[in-house]
């Protein structure tokens, strides 16, 4: 059987997806609480799902409010 299919969905932490993405940590808390970018709160704190993250830069973003932009890299 395929071991991925049961692996558990990795989260990452605010700072985490601001370096991945290249962004401060405050525009990924604005496409949190504006709903772009799903997240779960554990306490005090935002976790975002690692799939999720991949999906955006896969897509490529542009944050309107900000003007911030991530492109994919291709690899």
């Amino acid at each position: 059987m395929n071991e991925q299919a049961f692996a558990p969905p990795r989260f990452l932490t605010v700072a985490e997806v601001a370096e991945m993405t290249r962004v401060s940590r405050m525009t990924v808390y604005r496409m949190v609480h504006a709903g772009e970018l799903p997240a779960v709160r554990v306490g005090r704190s935002f976790r975002v799902p690692e799939a999720a993250v991949q999906q955006l830069i896969a897509a490529g973003l542009v944050v309107e409010d900000s003007g911030e932009q991530v492109e994919s890299s291709g690899g």
